[in-house]
């Protein structure tokens, strides 16, 4: 397998979803090419020789299975997946190159978890006679919150984190939205600046290339994106010209993570006005992205999201991406 298609392989599974908002369905091969022409723009011949060195066969069907199973809308289709997903962590962590990958994928490895807990936890229909048995059920908004409230009770913050989000607050008050939200890079990064998604988001916020752009940030011939106050100040700016369109955080989040265009389109399909109306409409990772933000914020900050104030009145709203 020649290495842009290994990235391309990456970004169609394990690193989609972060930061890349799809509006429309898009074929295997159209995905593939997407992300092969982003490699050759955006990754440097040190970064692919060092991606080239991984051992990639024993993981390549779970980087297309995966694909399928975090763009569709059942969450317990990741379940069984984690331990495989360790085996590419391990791989992504021999070298420096390829560590940025790494911290991406570590950032994301507990949705895999919870959806395992997720297969245990809830009932199965009950079987009718002469039919087969019926698939477990999504697990209710509710049901969600409570397993990442008491999943993130029992995780100490990463390392540095609190040091961190304490200084970014002051980043986010200017702005004017919410200091608490400053967490959300625990969600989408793990705390470490350097987080790189092959499909192109970067940096505490995973913020996609045209995102950055529109938001006042340079790529070259430093990627500004890698600077944690630059790369907040960003987050801050599209979180306030998202919150406007929903006047809710709980959809401004789930369009943040699955794009602005798919959540209003679903609810305005569905006629609902709620990110629980919707919730089981939206990809498998948004579907539980939200609710562990939320955990996180009780946890870290001990806000609920919903007492959150809207952002501001400000020239920053304004800003479109």
């Amino acid at each position: 397998m020649k290495c842009p298609e290994i990235v391309a392989a990456v970004a169609l599974s394990l690193f989609v979803g972060s930061g890349v908002a799809q509006e429309e369905a898009l074929s295997l091969d159209d995905m593939v090419q997407s992300a092969q022409e982003w490699v050759g723009e955006n990754v440097d011949d040190r970064v692919l020789g060092a991606l080239e060195s991984v051992d990639w066969e024993p993981v390549q069907p779970l980087l297309r299975d995966l694909q399928t199973r975090f763009q569709g809308d059942y969450v317990l289709d990741l379940a069984g997946l984690r331990d495989a997903a360790r085996d590419l962590l391990a791989e992504l962590e021999t070298s420096e190159e390829t560590r940025p990958y790494a911290a991406w994928l570590r950032a994301r490895m507990d949705y895999l978890e919870m959806a395992d807990t997720f297969r245990l936890i809830i009932p199965p229909p009950p079987v009718k006679p002469g039919e087969p048995p019926a698939l477990i059920p999504n697990p209710e908004p509710e049901t969600q919150r409570a397993a990442w409230k008491k999943s993130v009770e029992a995780r100490p913050a990463p390392a540095g984190a609190a040091a961190m989000a304490q200084r970014l607050q002051g980043v986010f008050t200017e702005h004017q939205v919410p200091p608490a939200l400053v967490w959300l890079a625990e969600v989408e990064s793990g705390f470490n600046p350097s987080a790189r998604s092959p499909v192109g988001a970067v940096g505490l916020y995973q913020l996609m290339p045209k995102t950055a752009r529109s938001l006042g940030l340079s790529l070259r011939p430093t990627d500004e994106r890698l600077d944690p106050d630059k790369n907040a100040r960003a987050a801050a700016r599209y979180l306030r010209y998202l919150h406007p369109k929903f006047n809710d955080w709980r959809l401004t989040l789930a369009a943040y993570n699955a794009g602005e265009g798919r959540v209003l389109g679903l609810m305005k399909r569905q006629k609902a006005r709620t990110f629980d109306a919707i919730a089981r409409h939206l990809p498998a990772e948004t579907q539980m992205y939200v609710p562990r933000v939320e955990a996180v914020l009780q946890r870290r900050e001990g806000v609920a999201l919903a007492s959150l104030p809207a952002p501001g009145a400000g020239g920053s709203a304004r800003v479109k991406p």
